[in-house]
């Protein structure tokens, strides 16, 4: 009866309180081509806090997949695999596989709409016309869920769109960027260990 006991004691330390569970999710494109472009901001967050926390990603369904313990919350970082039009489809299977509330769920994506660099952090919003967050919003069938939208500004000419978010950064980006992508980390990891409202409060224009 002892190691039926002992069973059941490693299952209850096993089992993890969903609310300490967190999903955070870099949108952007697979492939090379794509690595070091506006667009893909959210895999660069990411890469630099998996780098910063040295921890991994490896390849799983739907996506690459990093797991993180930090002062005891558990953390997947989520870089879909879907390419961004349809982004949701990794962030539901992921958010059920691992029973997240969708509160903990931490969306990173690029915004025109925002001068380079600009952090905005919202619980809730539009998509804003950004194809990731759209999908996203669809198959999760709710607009709230936080979201930290990165500035990649629109210094484009009319008609050149695609080209500038699939572009790759200024010379002048380049330099900024590293001091962007250290709060970025910052603003994960407050996230995590403090919520929203005081992430929000932080970080937002800062």
């Amino acid at each position: 009866m002892k190691w039926i006991f002992n069973i059941f004691k490693q299952k209850q330390i096993e089992t993890i309180d969903p609310m300490k569970k967190f999903l955070i999710v870099g949108l952007g494109n697979i492939g090379s081509e794509y690595v070091n472009t506006r667009h893909n901001i959210g895999f660069k967050v990411l890469n630099h806090y998996a780098k910063k926390e040295n921890i991994d990603f490896q390849t799983a369904k739907l996506g690459e997949i990093a797991q993180h313990r930090i002062k005891g919350r558990t953390v997947f970082l989520l870089k879909p695999n879907t390419y961004m039009n349809l982004s949701g489809k990794a962030i539901k299977y992921w958010l059920e596989k691992e029973n997240i509330p969708k509160e903990n769920l931490l969306v990173i994506t690029d915004d025109l709409n925002l001068s380079f660099g600009t952090i905005r952090i919202k619980g809730k919003g539009t998509d804003g016309g950004h194809n990731g967050l759209k999908n996203t919003q669809l198959l999760l069938n709710s607009s709230e869920y936080p979201r930290y939208r990165f500035g990649i500004s629109d210094e484009f000419k009319k008609g050149q769109q695609v080209n500038y978010v699939l572009g790759e950064w200024s010379d002048e980006e380049k330099a900024k960027l590293e001091e962007r992508l250290n709060i970025s980390a910052e603003i994960i990891n407050s996230f995590i260990l403090t919520g929203l409202n005081e992430t929000m409060n932080l970080f937002n224009g800062k």
